[in-house]
């Protein structure tokens, strides 16, 4: 079965998108089935590796429906978002057991993939509440710069409510640090900051400030389609290799 796991961090430009949509990439190179469950009201995975359609996560939060759609990647579906998201939040939230919408829907699907991955909103509402309650672990993308780890105490407290109450089993599957330039000290501190709070679950691989990456969404592309021999692109395929070895 399928395992599901959110990529999530509260703070907003930390490359939580950016991950999603390349990770999912590098893992289809590498013959695994993924479905990307876009769940933020911006909609940036979504535009960019898919083309819009009628129906989305609204769709599927408020009306139960089990939709997905294929992508030009014949490894990736997607589960797409759109800004009407923006304005759900009251309304699932008055639902009975609305934390487990997501979930009652993934698992009637997750037997056909090999990993589930949730674009989670960057924010502590009721959408990141259901992305967490309907995953088995979670990615945390840490942008390298000063107050790197401001607001992972509060994150943290959410990790262990949502555990408490919805999903004892929530586990941080790795943390990820982004926009990384190792000719900094600032990187350099950054990453010894991050590695005492978080040990052994950072991934060695980090994910370099890096054009390329910034330029591929404007053209409706992941990484691998834009520029595959770019320092993103091996970066990402570097942390797709660790990211298996870890599930092994």
């Amino acid at each position: 079965m399928g395992k599901i796991i959110s990529v999530f961090n509260q703070k907003g430009g930390v490359g939580k998108t950016t991950t999603v949509v390349n990770l999912s990439a590098a893992l289809s190179k590498k013959k695994q089935k993924i479905l990307v469950v876009d769940l933020d009201p911006q909609a940036n995975t979504t535009s960019a590796i898919f083309e819009d359609k009628e129906k989305n996560i609204y769709d599927l939060l408020i009306n139960d429906e089990v939709l997905f759609y294929p992508t030009r990647n014949k490894n990736i579906d997607i589960i797409p978002s759109s800004n009407e998201l923006a304005g759900a939040e009251i309304e699932l939230s008055t639902r009975d057991n609305w934390q487990y919408l997501l979930k009652n829907i993934l698992d009637q699907i997750k037997e056909n993939y090999d990993y589930i991955i949730i674009d989670a909103p960057p924010s502590l509402g009721v959408l990141s509440m259901i992305a967490l309650t309907s995953s088995d672990s979670i990615i945390i993308p840490v942008q390298s710069e000063y107050y790197a780890l401001e607001g992972v105490g509060q994150l943290m407290n959410t990790i262990t409510m949502v555990k408490d109450n919805f999903n004892p089993n929530l586990k941080i599957e790795g943390v990820l640090l982004c926009m990384y330039d190792a000719r900094t000290k600032l990187s350099s501190n950054v990453k010894k900051e991050v590695v005492e709070f978080f040990g052994d679950l950072v991934y060695q691989t980090d994910i370099p400030r890096n054009i390329r990456l910034a330029e591929a969404p404007s053209f409706g592309m992941d990484i691998f389609e834009y520029d595959k021999f770019s320092r993103g692109a091996r970066a990402y395929s570097k942390l797709a290799k660790e990211f298996l070895s870890r599930n092994r």
